[in-house]
C-alpha cells in the first residue's frame, strides 16, 4: 500500500513539473513574441517636431501607398511634360524635369513634338498649355497605366480643348531627388489626341 502511494506520488509530481516546465516554455515564448510586436509597433511611430513640440505620427506600410506613389508619378509627368509657356527656357525646364521621370520614349516625344514646330507655336502664338486629369488606371500585374485627360491650349483669340489619352508601363526604382518616388516610367506613347472644342473668346 505505501509503495503504491509512493507510486502515484510520483506520477503526479511528474505531470506537476512537465506541467510546470510548459508552462514557463509557453511564457517565454509569449514574452518574445509580445517584445517583438511592441518593437515593430513602437518603429512605425515617428516623432515629428512641430515648433518645438513633438507630435506622434504613425508609418504607414509602404506596399499600401504604393499604388498612390504611381499614380502621383504618373501625373507629375503629364503636368511638367504638358504644361507649358511662351518662354523657350520654361518649356526646356519643365521639359528637363519631366525626362528624369520617364525613359527614351519621353525623349522620343518631345523630339517629334520639336521637329513639327509645336513648340515654336506655342511661343509665336503666346499661347498657354496646360492639362486637366480625369482618371489614371493602373494594371498592378502587367504594371500598365493608362491615362485620360484633357488639354488646354489657350491662345489670345481662342481656346482649344484636345483629349489626352497615353498609355505605358512602369517601374520601380531608387529614389532620388530628381525622382522622389522612386518610379519610372517607360514605352509611354499618346494613344488620343484629338480636338474635342475650339471656342472663341469675347473681344471688346
Amino acid at each position: 500500500m505505501l509503495i503504491k502511494n509512493i507510486e502515484q506520488r510520483i506520477k503526479i509530481n511528474k505531470v506537476i513539473s512537465l506541467s510546470t516546465i510548459a508552462f514557463a516554455v509557453f511564457i517565454v515564448i509569449a514574452g518574445f513574441i509580445f517584445s517583438y510586436r511592441m518593437i515593430e509597433d513602437s518603429r512605425k511611430s515617428i516623432y515629428i517636431l512641430d515648433n518645438g513640440v513633438p507630435v506622434l505620427a504613425k508609418q504607414t506600410d509602404v506596399l499600401l501607398n504604393r499604388p498612390v506613389e504611381y499614380k502621383a508619378q504618373i501625373e507629375l509627368f503629364h503636368r511638367l511634360f504638358f504644361t507649358l509657356a511662351p518662354d523657350d527656357t520654361y518649356i526646356k525646364d519643365n521639359i528637363q524635369k519631366s525626362l528624369y521621370i520617364i525613359d527614351d520614349s519621353g525623349k522620343k516625344e518631345y523630339t517629334n513634338l520639336k521637329e513639327k514646330g509645336f513648340y515654336n507655336q506655342i511661343i509665336a502664338s503666346s499661347s498657354m498649355v496646360s492639362i486637366h486629369t480625369d482618371s489614371i488606371v493602373l494594371n498592378m500585374e502587367q504594371k500598365k497605366f493608362s491615362f485620360f485627360g484633357k488639354q488646354m491650349i489657350t491662345r489670345k483669340s481662342s481656346v482649344i480643348t484636345r483629349k489626352l489619352i497615353t498609355e505605358g508601363f512602369f517601374e520601380d526604382i531608387i529614389r532620388s531627388p530628381n525622382n522622389p518616388h522612386g518610379v519610372i516610367l517607360k514605352n509611354w506613347r499618346i494613344i488620343n489626341n484629338e480636338e474635342l472644342s475650339n471656342q472663341n473668346k469675347n473681344s471688346y
